[in-house]
């Protein structure tokens, strides 16, 4: 059995030739091209699929090579996986899987006798090999063509650098050289995943954060690596939609990806390295900046203007003005849509992962930090910091007051991030009514600081023009009487923090 250590990148189409260019890639020691022609096979009802297995036969000149790949482990576009490579000689043989289980479930008749091809992949691929060090061996691979299911195909670009020998850490710097010239992203589906949404007709949908598996016996550092690299895996989930589509959710999501990491930053500060955040927030600061931006003429087109606009239809001065908050959304997601293809973008990923695998994120120093404290000691004492702080600014919370309830909403959110990032260890009945009414909470508190900041950015986007800012004061009129029954609830749910008892640890 091999382990299979690679990083997979996506590249754009009009950057294959600038590639190919890269200086980089004249230090390599060797290089060939090859074609690849892949079958990848299942069941019909895709058993295959639904236990993390893919079967494949490769066509290598003119003989076929049977592999065999289960699921590993899986971060930010770098994966870890077990594979079996054995010789097709007209049937699909699994003596060579030295893994039981895996070997007995494929042999079954029920599986073996119904595996079919679903999809297939046809790419170029050209290698580099790399061998940076005394025992390392770095294999840079182009891949460029389509795969094909159903009669439908869709376009293969990406880049794959794999260790073949050697430390980790050659990998990334590799990565990194190239994403100094290309905007190279972490791509989070393989091949083999893709061809199956292809050929289930999947179309993408926005990704939503998974919660990190946590242990209480974890060291923070532990813990805090495996939140980092979830909160990337969630903001790349939504990369290839925000590009595509023009569903605001995507952007949406991948702006809680970022302000989920930059939560993680400051909860776990005190068990940083010492220049750990520095070196990822200036950049991430500007992602959210950029991504912020045009969720918030999502929110003022969709939750501000359009309503007043359906409540009363013929009022042309109102359509003109969301005519003209529909010019700057459009606007604010061209900008946010160019920074997520920029090197910038690219830089900060690949950057951030690799931060994420060097000293003290390597399995031997955390476990080595895990003797000192452990994750739920850590968890209890930050907590109860979070705690603490939500019920200061609640005392300093006055509905009058737009910026008292802004950081209300801003501590809130803290430590309904810091519960999310917990919550393996905590009970989870009373951890969930918790989170149920501090989501609804920070939700209203939102909704008030939309209608607080509406004015002034409707008034932006009327400019000097006189029926533009009559349709401002028109919608500030309509929703006055919300403005004042949320006024109404906020007081007595702000009340009521100061009961809020933290869920013990399960």
């Amino acid at each position: 059995m091999a382990n299979e250590i690679e990083l997979k990148l996506s590249l754009t189409v009009d950057a294959q030739n600038q590639m190919l260019r890269q200086p980089l890639l004249r230090k390599a020691v060797a290089k060939r091209t090859q074609q690849l022609i892949n079958l990848y096979y299942d069941t019909p009802t895709l058993d295959l699929h639904e236990r993390g297995i893919a079967l494949r036969l490769r066509k290598q000149g003119h003989a076929w090579l049977q592999t065999v790949k289960c699921a590993g482990s899986s971060a930010a576009g770098l994966t870890s996986r077990p594979e079996w490579e054995t010789p097709y000689a007209g049937h699909f043989d699994f003596s060579a899987i030295d893994a039981k289980s895996v070997r007995r479930w494929l042999e079954r008749p029920r599986i073996s006798t119904q595996l079919a091809p679903l999809f297939e992949t046809n790419f170029r691929r050209t290698t580099w090999r790399f061998e940076p060090g005394s025992g390392c061996v770095v294999l840079l691979m182009l891949d460029r063509g389509w795969i094909a299911a159903k009669g439908k195909l869709e376009t293969i670009s990406e880049v794959e650098i794999e260790l073949a020998s050697g430390n980790i850490n050659e990998l990334f710097k590799l990565a990194q050289t190239l994403a100094e010239r290309l905007a190279l992203v972490p791509a989070i589906l393989s091949k083999a995943e893709r061809g199956y949404r292809l050929f289930r007709g999947i179309a993408a949908s926005p990704a939503k954060a998974q919660t990190a598996k946590l242990h209480a016996e974890d060291a923070p550092l532990a813990a805090f690596r495996k939140i980092a690299l979830a909160s990337l895996e969630h903001l790349q989930g939504n990369f290839d939609g925000a590009l595509s589509s023009n569903d605001p959710e995507f952007i949406h999501q991948m702006r809680v990806a970022t302000r989920r990491l930059r939560s993680a930053l400051r909860l776990f500060a005190p068990r940083l390295p010492p220049r750990l955040a520095e070196q990822i927030l200036p950049e991430l600061r500007i992602l959210t900046g950029r991504l912020g931006q045009a969720r918030d003429f999502d929110v003022l087109l969709t939750e501000i203007a359009a309503p007043v606009l359906h409540a009363v239809p013929g009022e042309p001065r109102l359509a003109a003005l969301i005519g003209a908050v529909t010019q700057r959304q459009n606007t604010a997601r061209e900008a946010a849509v160019k920074h997520l293809q920029s090197i910038a973008y690219s830089r900060l990923l690949l950057h951030t992962t690799a931060l994420l695998h060097k000293p003290p994120f390597s399995d031997t120093d955390c476990a080595a930090a895990a003797d000192a404290e452990t994750l739920g000691s850590f968890a209890r004492t930050r907590l109860k910091r979070l705690r603490k702080k939500v019920l200061t600014l609640a005392t300093l919370a006055a509905i009058d007051d737009p910026v008292s309830l802004h950081r209300l909403r801003i501590g809130i959110k803290r430590l309904r991030y810091a519960l999310e990032f917990f919550s393996p260890l905590l009970a989870d009945k009373p951890l969930q009514s918790l989170l149920a009414e501090l989501a609804r909470l920070q939700d209203e508190l939102g909704q008030l600081n939309d209608l607080a900041n509406a004015g002034l950015q409707l008034m932006h986007c009327a400019g000097e023009d006189q029926p533009l800012r009559e349709a401002v004061s028109l919608v500030g009129g309509w929703h006055a009487l919300r403005h004042r029954e949320l006024l109404g609830r906020i007081a007595e749910q702000v009340q009521r923090l100061s009961r809020l008892k933290l869920p013990r640890q399960d």
